[in-house]
């Protein structure tokens, strides 16, 4: 127990003496805050309540900075080039560098960063897994509710795709507490029409 309050401690006090920059990004899904440092992302934040213009094939989705940091970091402009890209054209994100994180899910070995990690190399633009699948893949085939929370604690959504997560039988689930459930179904309808034919 002493040894993780001191691994959680020390991680706290990594964080704090981070310089930590923000920025806006005008997005069809409103404005998205990222934070991060020169280490790494910290957080991409979605607007609540948003509901996003209807994706369709002719819909050219455009992404630009809206308020801009006077440092860029190289982790926050990978971000913004992933995003930007994500929005016009999903399926070439996978020929971008991911941004290092910098935020405490990723520097601890746990089960979420596990399942977070196999979600973003294992589900691909435009595909779904289930909960109890992407257990299975993360291998704990008995964490289907696990996984779960393992998805509400994201604190990068979209670059990693919890939104892909969807239930057994079909069901898209909740997203970020089931106040989001209409972005779920917007990036899902998003990734599948913008899909490469």
């Amino acid at each position: 127990m002493a040894s993780r309050l001191h691994k959680n401690v020390a991680l706290k006090a990594e964080k704090s003496e981070c310089k930590e920059i923000h920025l806006g990004l005008n997005s069809p899904l409103g404005k998205i805050q990222i934070s991060g440092c020169e280490t790494g992302i910290h957080e991409i934040k979605l607007q609540p309540e948003t509901v996003p213009e209807k994706s369709t094939k002719e819909i050219s989705f455009t992404c630009d900075v809206c308020e801009d940091p006077e440092e860029m970091t190289v982790p926050l402009k990978q971000c913004v080039d992933w995003l930007k890209v994500y929005f016009c054209e999903p399926w070439m994100t996978e020929k971008l560098p991911i941004p290092a994180f910098h935020h405490p899910v990723f520097q601890q070995d746990s089960f979420t960063r596990h399942v977070l990690e196999t979600l973003l190399n294992h589900v691909k633009s435009g595909e779904t897994v289930s909960y109890k699948e992407l257990a299975d893949l993360s291998g704990n085939n008995n964490a289907a509710r696990a996984v779960g929370g393992a998805m509400r604690s994201n604190p990068v959504p979209i670059i990693i795709p919890c939104h892909r997560v969807i239930c057994s039988n079909g069901d898209i689930g909740n997203y970020m507490g089931e106040k989001q459930n209409c972005l779920k179904e917007w990036l899902l309808a998003h990734e599948k029409l913008q899909k490469r034919d």
